[in-house]
């Protein structure tokens, strides 16, 4: 139950990301290209970013964690690429920078999701 909501937290923040940041486009039927993209994107930042922050760990200490940002923002364009590419869901990133900030609204969001989530394990 808490992967579907954490599913839909992705949802809902591509939307706000598509609705806010003027290089990401949504065409077709929007709530599935939102769907496949949020599946995608978390597909990937389960399994490959994990290892680009270990192979990059040099990087990331010597600029204080801020390539951290640069490697969110490869992967929210990768995810694209690949919804665009495979699925031709219609969620499209126009460049690095569009990238950058729905990476920052996604995460943003995510990251609400986990401190109400913590909240919630201290009340029981």
């Amino acid at each position: 139950m808490n992967l579907i909501k954490r599913w839909l937290v992705i949802m809902l923040a591509l939307f706000v990301a598509a609705w806010i940041v003027p290089g990401i486009h949504v065409s077709g039927n929007g709530w599935t290209a939102y769907a496949i993209m949020a599946a995608v994107l978390a597909l990937l930042n389960a399994i490959l970013l994990p290892i680009l922050k270990t192979l990059s760990c040099g990087m990331i200490v010597l600029t204080l964690g801020l390539f951290s940002l640069v490697l969110n923002a490869a992967m929210f364009l990768l995810s694209s690429n690949i919804s665009q590419n495979f699925f031709s869901a219609g969620y499209l990133v126009d460049g690095f920078w569009p990238a950058l900030l729905g990476s920052l609204i996604v995460s943003a969001a995510t990251m609400l999701f986990a401190g109400n989530r913590s909240r919630d394990r201290d009340d029981d």
